[in-house]
């Protein structure tokens, strides 16, 4: 999509006001990963606390915001909360509970639309179950998630789909970030490593796990292999999901040029109210794997051109700069926040 025509962009860039609450300290606030997983969590929460988005979007003045963004982090609340093995979520449901009462005590927004202006973000995948902690916030409330799975109760009409990015040590890997030229060779049809966990993986693995040379499915790569230039190197990355519906491999696959194949089900793709996904990637049904080299082959060579122009127009779009720059991930976030927005009517 091209946003330099979107007219709620350009009202987004030069309307938008975000007020974030400053209650609660860190860790659980304020704070989040940054170099993991989970690391939109915290590369956000800091980008609205005191970079350069703050700077643009953000302001002192809770009468004048558009949305009031509330910064506490799943994650953390995961790592000091929880007691590991204990299966028992309940305290991420109480700190958020406790949360949202303190702010709505506090201040007059959140009661006037039954949180309906206010958002959170979370990339880890107890998310939506930290939300539960109010069910206006559950239901109500603009809920920014990775796990955007419409069977765990994901709303696209309100909520956000936020695409996972597994930055290590903070930072993209150099190579997913050059990659080859078009006259390049990529000898592999299809690449996909990964642990065999949740339904869709098993089902892969056990008709594709070191089957065919062309066609590369592993489970764990050896030391010997390397996971980025295998993406490098095939003309399909796979992309299917585990025990959550997201994955940070179809964001390497975009930055790759690798054409991402998703194998999902219930989950709505990242930024899809403004992005043509079908434009830059291939929607299989888990049926499709058992004939899926097959598939693939019959891609005609046009479509397989027009899908990788189709990823070098959206890959800004998924970029994580620093400072950040227009149009890239974090105004994608904002933009889909925007757009919701728009729905909620103030009494």
């Amino acid at each position: 999509m091209n946003f330099k025509n979107d007219r709620s962009y350009m009202e987004m860039e030069r309307r938008f006001k975000v007020y974030v609450y400053t209650e609660g300290e860190p860790p659980m606030t304020h704070d989040g990963p940054c170099k993991d997983i989970y690391s939109m969590e915290g590369r956000f929460i800091h980008e609205m606390e005191q970079g350069a988005v703050a700077k643009r979007f953000k302001t002192k003045d809770p009468q004048m915001a558009h949305v009031h963004f509330m910064p506490f982090s799943v994650t953390w609340m995961v790592r000091y909360l929880y007691t590991p093995l204990s299966h028992d979520i309940a305290p991420l449901s109480r700190f958020v509970s406790d949360y949202v009462r303190l702010v709505s005590t506090k201040y007059p927004f959140w009661n006037r639309t039954h949180g309906a202006d206010h958002f959170m973000l979370a990339c880890h995948d107890w998310g939506p179950h930290a939300s539960k902690g109010n069910p206006f916030l559950y239901n109500t409330s603009i809920r920014v998630l990775c796990n955007a799975n419409t069977s765990e109760g994901f709303n696209p009409q309100k909520d956000v789909s936020l695409p996972e990015i597994n930055l290590y040590g903070g930072n993209v890997s150099p190579k997913l970030l050059t990659p080859p030229p078009d006259n390049a060779s990529r000898p592999y049809l299809a690449f996909f490593a990964g642990g065999m966990h949740g339904p869709i993986r098993p089902i892969l693995l056990n008709h594709w796990k070191n089957r065919d040379n062309v066609l590369r499915v592993y489970e764990y790569l050896s030391k010997d292999l390397d996971y980025d230039s295998f993406m490098l190197q095939s003309k399909f990355c796979l992309c299917p999901s585990g025990h959550e519906v997201a994955s940070p491999r179809i964001v390497e696959a975009i930055y790759a040029e690798c054409v991402p194949v998703i194998l999902s089900q219930n989950y709505v793709l990242p930024f899809s109210d403004v992005l043509k996904w079908e434009e830059f990637s291939i929607q299989l049904d888990v049926s499709d794997i058992p004939r899926l080299k097959n598939v693939l082959r019959a891609v005609p060579e046009e479509k397989y051109r027009r899908l990788k122009e189709g990823l070098r127009v959206v890959r800004r779009h998924f970029m994580l700069n620093q400072p950040p720059k227009r149009f890239d991930v974090f105004h994608m976030i904002l933009h889909s926040v925007w757009l919701r927005r728009l729905n909620v009517k103030l009494d």
